[in-house]
This record gives structure tokens, sequence and C-alpha cells, in this order.
């Protein structure tokens, strides 16, 4: 067992005259099962091929994609685990000062719009040799889309990169299928009927069969008929029902077959039973470790698929709704092998996923007729067909906790909450307050307005009331200090800054400090990023309010940490502007004091008087009171 070759002398060690094929990747070379193009790599190595690994590649020219002569069969490119511009670029546009990819967590070893600037210099270097693009910048842009750094409509990634296919989707089947048909001599070009994957034709030779988006170029010209592409796009996502989508640019047509059925419990089993070295390449050990792997190393990834399917997140549009989970078998080998590595310390820091407590289908109508074209199983209300049944996951982690040396079992991906209170049978919440919370456990409410949940497709705030009184009490039981970590949203579309004062109203009776809060972040391909574009909502087409004023945008997350000297001004400018004069002054109500200066002013009267005292509470968290 060994990492994959990484340079020519590699190569030459294997006794390869040429690989079969070249995976180019804007991540360090990191071969673990959390990282996507570990997987594929070891998926395509699996099916016979021989794989040369070029991690970071120097993009200022063609010379090292050529590092390994001209592959026989062709290239797969990625920008890595994320897109390439989220990894350089905070929700302010600000350039970020690290990189968890890169050894020594440093920035700058990948482009801006990475999967085009590879694939522009493989076309440079060797012409017209199949390139397959594929990992998450690939799969969210397949499509028209809206791109927040150039605040504009971008054309498919398939056209700018200069690529022959997109592989959408997690892509194991579509690799092994894209590669043996080149193998056996098929053109990339007649490459057309694979699920899971774009290609590009003339529209003269346009399938005639599935639905038909709203073209380029009346995207760009219309937000009416981009939310309406947006609508249609999300609603294809589905393995079962899903059909063919056509989108026109110019004189080509792009085309998305319906999407590959997602793994079976026996092959996820087979993938993560792959040889992974489990750890980055030892050629980074000089210039630092790669920082990404320190959270995923001792985690096992147990699901995959999220029906939870909230709007600003892209995991429906890439891994799609359908909930696909390994066998009980595989996370225990999995776990037997984490307690032979040198630092494994006794604790498995999670068995999680997408979301950590699912380990079925939302329903069993979705077996045969996939899920609800338009719909949510959990918001804005749980739908009255949701199966909530945690039994499987109570006996996976049973399992796992008894293993002789394994100390802890922690869930640390995301849970629904909501999920788990329609379970009635509270045996696997008391199991997580007594065996998997590590003093605290973070839960994602984003916000307390329903009307902005009701935009993020959440469920409303009493679900999170409910389930917080429910964790203390039996955190309570078992003699346990614990607290509650609620990841919130400031900005979000739908959020006026009414609705954040509401928030911070909510947090301070609730006596929540959040250290962090998150900006929305319009990234591709997602429902609330077509809302923040458009201002409207593409399943109503109603007006939506779209905070986009670097101004409002720091109003509206500076309420949401309305006790930190720092934001003291926003917030009382934010409560000004909302006529909340109310919440300005020294009483238990008020959020800030009025500022000398301010209280010198007309606009000042009506400030509340009074000698409320803050609640320090616990930093950040939420605690039994």
């Amino acid at each position: 067992m060994d990492f994959l070759p990484i340079t020519k002398q590699d190569m030459d060690r294997r006794g390869w005259d040429a690989p079969d094929f070249v995976y180019v990747n804007g991540d360090a070379y990191v071969d673990h099962p959390s990282f996507g193009a570990a997987i594929i790599t070891r998926v395509l190595e699996h099916a016979g091929y021989r794989v040369a690994f070029l991690a970071q590649p120097d993009w200022h020219s063609k010379a090292d994609f050529m590092r390994f002569g001209r592959p026989k069969y062709g290239f797969f490119v990625s920008s890595g685990n994320i897109d390439s511009m989220v990894a350089h670029y905070t929700a302010a546009k600000k350039r970020r000062h690290d990189d968890a990819y890169t050894p020594g967590g440093k920035t700058g070893a990948r482009p801006d719009r990475a999967v085009i600037v590879y694939c522009n210099r493989i076309r440079e270097a060797y012409g017209d040799i199949p390139i397959i693009i594929g990992g998450l910048e690939a799969s969210l842009r397949r499509f028209a889309h809206y791109d927040y750094w150039d605040d504009k409509i971008r054309r498919s990634i398939l056209f700018d990169a200069q690529a022959d296919l997109i592989s959408y989707g997690m892509g194991e089947k579509q690799t092994v299928e894209i590669a043996d048909r080149l193998a056996k001599g098929e053109p990339v070009s007649a490459l057309r009927d694979i699920r899971g994957t774009c290609y590009a034709c003339d529209v003269r030779e346009t399938p005639l069969a599935g639905a038909e988006c709203p073209s380029f170029e009346q995207v760009c010209e219309s937000k009416e008929k981009y939310a309406l592409s947006c609508r249609i796009q999300q609603d294809e996502q589905d393995h079962i029902r899903g059909r063919l989508i056509r989108q026109r640019h110019g004189t080509k047509m792009l085309v998305q077959n319906p999407p590959m059925p997602p793994l079976t419990t026996e092959e996820l089993d087979a993938v993560y039973a792959l040889p992974y070295m489990r750890t980055y390449h030892p050629s980074y050990d000089a210039i630092g470790k790669v920082p990404g792997i320190e959270e995923v190393r001792f985690s096992i990834t147990h699901n995959r698929g999220c029906f939870g399917a909230c709007n600003f997140c892209s995991i429906a549009l890439h891994q799609g709704r359908f909930i696909s989970t390994r066998s009980k078998e595989s996370i225990l080998k999995e776990a037997k092998l984490l307690t032979t590595l040198p630092d494994f310390k006794g604790y498995i820091n999670d068995i999680g996923g997408p979301t950590a407590n699912f380990r079925r289908t939302s329903c069993d109508k979705q077996l045969k007729a996939g899920l609800c074209k338009g719909k949510k199983c959990l918001a804005p209300k749980a739908c009255p067909a949701l199966i909530a049944d945690h039994s499987d996951y109570i006996d996976l982690l049973r399992a796992v906790r008894s293993l002789p040396m394994v100390k802890k079992v922690f869930i640390r991906s995301g849970i629904r909450y909501d999920y788990m209170l329609k379970d009635k049978d509270d045996t696997f919440f008391r199991e997580l307050v007594k065996y998997h919370v590590s003093g605290q456990l973070k839960v994602a409410p984003e916000h307390c307005s329903a009307m902005v949940l009701d935009k993020m497709g959440k469920p409303h705030i009493d679900a999170y009331i409910a389930f917080s009184k429910k964790y203390f009490e039996l955190s309570g039981q078992v003699h346990k200090e614990q607290y509650l970590v609620p990841y919130l949203m400031s900005s979000h579309p739908g959020s006026t800054l009414k609705e954040a004062v509401e928030l911070a109203l909510f947090l301070k009776k609730r006596h929540i400090r959040p250290e962090q809060v998150q900006d929305f972040y319009p990234t591709p391909g997602t429902i609330s990023t077509c809302m923040f574009y458009t201002g409207l909502d593409p399943y109503t087409m109603e007006p939506v309010y779209v905070a986009k004023s670097p101004q409002e945008k720091a109003m509206q997350r500076a309420l949401l940490q309305y006790y930190l000297p720092q934001n003291h001004d926003l917030v009382e400018q934010a409560l000004r502007r909302c006529g909340r004069y109310d919440l300005i002054g020294t009483g238990p109500q008020c959020l800030v004091r009025p500022s000398p200066k301010a209280a010198a002013r007309p606009g000042a009267k009506g400030q509340s008087k009074g000698g409320g005292k803050a609640y320090a509470g616990a930093k950040g968290k939420q605690k039994r009171r």
C-alpha cells in the first residue's frame, strides 16, 4: 500500500511508461476518504487504471501539467474539497489569510477559478485530450449561474474550462464508466448517455426528452427567468424521477443527463474499504502539515445525502436528498482500523455525514417514487409521512463505543434536532447527551424569525426551544453541565433589520452570546443564492427582501453580537434606523447604552432608563438555567 505517483520518478519506479489518467487537484494530496480526490483516484485504481496525482500544480505555464507526459486516456480535474473562490474569499469578499487544504495552511497554492485555469493549461499542453471536470466547483457551476465575486451571471463552467464532460455529484460510478469507455476506444464526444454527467452539443443535436431551462442569454436579461431556471434544476435532482435538463448557450446546448443513482450500501462499503493511506503525502512534512486532515483523521462517514435540504446548502444539488448508508460491519471495520493508527488516543471525533442522525430515507414512498418535487421533508413542519427512527444509528454507536480501544465516540457533524423530536422513542436523545457530547453540542437554528426561517427552508424556532429544554433536562439527569452552541446566520434573504433586531432580542432573552456568527454567503447552485441575486423566491415568484449594502450587512451581523463593545455604534445605528429607541438605554431590556454624542441629539429621546445588569453566562454558549 502506497500513495499514488506524484512525480515522474514515482511513476518510473512503478515501471509505468505513462499513466492512464492524471488527476489534477487544487488541494494538497491527502489520501483520506473524507477527501473526494482520494476516493475518486482510489476507485479508478481499484478499477485497474494507472492514476498519477497532480496536486496544486504551478498554473502559470503548461509545464507542470506535462510532469507525467501525455496520459493514455485523459485528465480528471477538480478544484479540491471546496469551491476555489470560497476557499480564497470571505463573505465580505476579503482575501482569506489561511488555507486548510494547503501544506502549512498557506494561501496562494491554487488560482482563483481553479478548474477553468487548470483545464486551459491542459488544453495548451495536449490539445484535444479528454478532460473531465468534477468536484464541488464543477458540480455546482454546471448551469449558467450567479457568481457572487463577479456579481454577474457566468455561463456553465463546461464552456469556460473547455472541458468535455462534467461529472456532477459524488461521481464514483460515472467516473469508472467514463474510464472504461475511453479505454475501449470510444471518443469522448460519444459519451453522451452517462447518468450523472453534463456535455455540450450543437443545438441541432439537442435531445428532445426532458426539461429545458431558460437559456444563458435569457437568465442574463431576466431575473424571473433565472429564478425559473433555478427551480427546474433543483426539482430534477432526483435519481428516480429526475429528467434530463437542457440549457442553451448561444449555438451550443448544455445537456445534463439524469442523476446517477446513489451507491448502494454494498457499494459504499467497498469504496470505504479501499487502501487509503489516511494522511497527507510525506513530501509535505518539510513544509508543514495539511490542517484540513486534523478534524477528520479520526472521524467516520456513515451516510450520504440530506433530506433536510436547507436552501442555503449545496448538498441537495450535489449529493442529493436521498440517504444512502454504510453497513454496521463497514463502520466497525474502519473504527478498528483507527484504533491501530499511531496517534490514536481513544477518541473517535465523529460518526456522521452531511446530517449525522439520518440512517434511513425520510419515508418509504421515495424508495419507488423519489423525493417529493418542490417540497421539504422537515420544513416548515415535518411531513406527515416522515418516519423518524434512530434505532439503527443507536445500534451503530453502541457497537463502536464498546470497542476495546475506544474511550469516547463524539458526534460533531450536524444533527437535525427537529427530526430527533419527531422520534417517539427518546433513547437516541438520552444516549447522545450521556455518551456523545464533548461538553458542548453544535446545532443550527440559524434564526428565530419564522419569515426568515421559511426562506432558509428551516423549521420554526419553537423546535429549537423544545429541543434545548429537553437537552438541558437530560443533561441534568446524567449530572453533566453541557452547553449548546447555536449556529446563527445574518443577512439571509428575507431578513431586514427588523428581523435582525428580533434575533438579537431572542438571544438576549435566552442568555445566548455567540462567539461567532456567519454572514450569508451566496455560493453557486443554492436556492438562497438565487433569492439573493433575483430578489425572488423561485418557488413562489414572490419578492424577497435582500440586504446587499455592506453597511446594512454589518449592522445585521453586529446585532447578533450586540454585547461586544466594538459593535456598539453599529447596533445603535441599526436600532435608530428601525425606530427601536426603546432598546437604547440602561434598562434590562435594552441592547446598548446610548453613546454620549447620540444622547445629546434630539433623536435620542424615548430611551429606557434603569439599572439592568448584564448576564455574563457561558461565553458563546447557551447554558441551562
